[in-house]
């Protein structure tokens, strides 16, 4: 689902997507973290944005993690995803996304970001593609160009991961 024909990209702006970065929890997750008495954390994933993104790794574009809060089941989950690049701890994540695409050499058109609160919204905003869960804040819906239709940490990433493939010829 398009949340503006302003804003919704086009084939070609799909095709140009080289790094496609997401925040964590309310986009990878449902927002929800379980803390036991014991002070471990439990988080639930999505198979299906797994597989999307392992997907998205076998056609080389790069995949990055950007979270406010750093996270053990992140972490785990991360590393079983071969995600090349994560970043945790970074609440500032216009820059953590600057800082990474400088790294790999990228521009803002080639970088799609996905993420669903207020600390979110200006990476959405500069993101060649910028896009949130249909039950993000309301700056971050602002900010994005495509909003899928599945909610986040229940295949909202593979949405986006498929747009990506479908418009690269995968």
């Amino acid at each position: 689902m398009f949340r503006s024909p302003a804003k919704a990209p086009s084939k070609a702006r799909w095709a140009a997507i080289r790094l496609f970065a997401m925040d964590v929890d309310g986009v990878l997750t449902d927002g929800t973290v379980a803390i036991s008495s014991d002070g471990t954390e439990t988080k639930n994933f999505s198979i299906l944005d797994g597989m999307g993104l392992v997907r998205l790794h076998k056609a080389g574009v790069a995949v990055a993690w950007i979270s406010g809060r750093p996270s053990e089941a992140t972490t785990l989950r991360a590393t079983e995803l071969r995600v090349a690049h994560l970043v945790q701890g970074r609440t500032d994540k216009l820059m953590a996304l600057q800082e990474l695409a400088s790294q790999l050499g990228l521009t803002a058109p080639q970088v799609c970001y996905m993420g669903d609160d207020d600390i979110d919204a200006p990476a959405i905003a500069w993101a060649g593609i910028g896009a949130a869960p249909a039950g993000a804040m309301p700056a971050a819906l602002q900010a994005a160009g495509f909003v899928p239709a599945r909610p986040a940490g229940h295949g909202a990433v593979r949405e986006v991961c498929e747009q990506i493939l479908a418009n690269r010829g995968h």
